[in-house]
């Protein structure tokens, strides 16, 4: 079974992808609830973290019930990414993770995330002095490489396991790609396959159903799957994977009662957690996958993703459980 240094962890886990204003401390702990194994934070600048700015700060919050937790910090600069493990390390993770893989152009532009694919020689002694810099296991998370003529993956993920890399997780597209077409796991399994590869390589990118996660265990050889969009307003989804595997049958899918218990216990948390103003913004997103395929429900829905107010969005939830409470989903 994969260790993330001495972190032991079950056979094939399931970790939540750090992703921005979705892995927050809320969603995080719902995900737990329901079977993920390890999670992450959003991703962090460095240099927001060295300049005290209020937002990067306030991502560093973590809790017990969360462990194993991994914080991800973003950065090209060496000496603010070492300040920064300096600080993350205050908030007592289990893992420092570094994100070489986001393709959002903002992060890009400035040679972080995805943007260091294109000088993997900074992308490997970046990661050695943070290996230098902590006694906590560090691991990465990236891509395939900037473009379809560029992938160097089994070379890269070899590089940065040997200057102390714990676990790599890597998402089966380049940056090109961003997030259109299909993930492709065949060179993450070239990585796995590679004789000289010993630590866990996770697959990311287009695991959105069970029999999807079992393909990339079983045809692909991975040491377990990190999951991101599939999970963005049902934290069901890592049972319902651990329940597929058990069982090779479909969990039945959460009742109406469940979805809006979760929804407003989701609201609450993160109310409490960042905010009325802010809590009630950031969890909108979550809302159309709490409760897709219920016929006749964009007026709840528009209520839900347009009201300023939290009395409003708990008040929608009353609603639904009221008009669609017998409603059975359908997995």
């Amino acid at each position: 079974m994969p260790k993330i240094g001495d972190i032991q962890l079950p056979d094939f886990p399931l970790l939540l992808a750090p992703m921005e204003d979705v892995s927050d401390p809320p969603f995080r702990a719902l995900c737990k609830e329901q079977g993920a194994d390890v999670v992450y934070t959003e991703f962090i600048s460095s240099e927001g973290l060295i300049r005290d700015a209020a937002k990067s700060v306030m991502k560093l919050d973590i809790y017990e019930k969360e462990r194993p937790v991994g914080i991800q910090i973003f950065g090209a600069n060496l000496d603010s990414m070492l300040q920064s493990v300096e600080i993350v390390e205050k908030s007592g993770p289990d893992i420092i993770d570094i994100n070489f893989g986001c393709p959002v152009k903002k992060v890009v532009c400035k040679g972080a995330g995805a943007g260091i694919l294109k000088d993997i020689d900074l992308m490997v002694s970046l990661t050695k002095a943070m290996v230098e810099h902590t006694k906590l296991p560090v691991t990465v998370k990236t891509r395939l490489g900037w473009d379809s003529d560029s992938i160097r993956i089994v070379e890269v993920a070899e590089r940065l396991q040997d200057v102390g890399c714990k676990a790599i997780s890597i998402h089966g597209r380049t940056r090109v790609q961003m997030y259109k077409g299909e993930a492709d796991w065949g060179p993450i399994a070239e990585v796995k396959n590679n004789q000289r590869m010993h630590i866990p390589v996770f697959g990311n990118g287009d695991v959105d159903s069970p029999e999807m996660a079992m393909k990339m265990r079983d045809e692909y050889g991975l040491d377990g799957a990190m999951i991101g969009r599939a999970s963005i307003g049902y934290p069901w989804f890592f049972k319902e994977v651990k329940h597929y595997f058990k069982t090779g049958t479909h969990a039945a899918p959460p009742t109406m009662e469940e979805r809006v218990n979760a929804a407003r216990r989701h609201l609450q948390m993160a109310i409490d957690w960042k905010g009325e103003q802010l809590g009630v913004f950031e969890t909108r997103r979550h809302y159309t996958n709490y409760f897709k395929g219920i016929p006749n429900f964009k007026e709840y829905r528009m209520k839900m993703v347009t009201s300023d107010h939290s009395v409003d969005v708990f008040e929608a939830f009353d609603e639904v459980m009221e008009k669609f409470g017998d409603f059975e989903f359908v997995s």
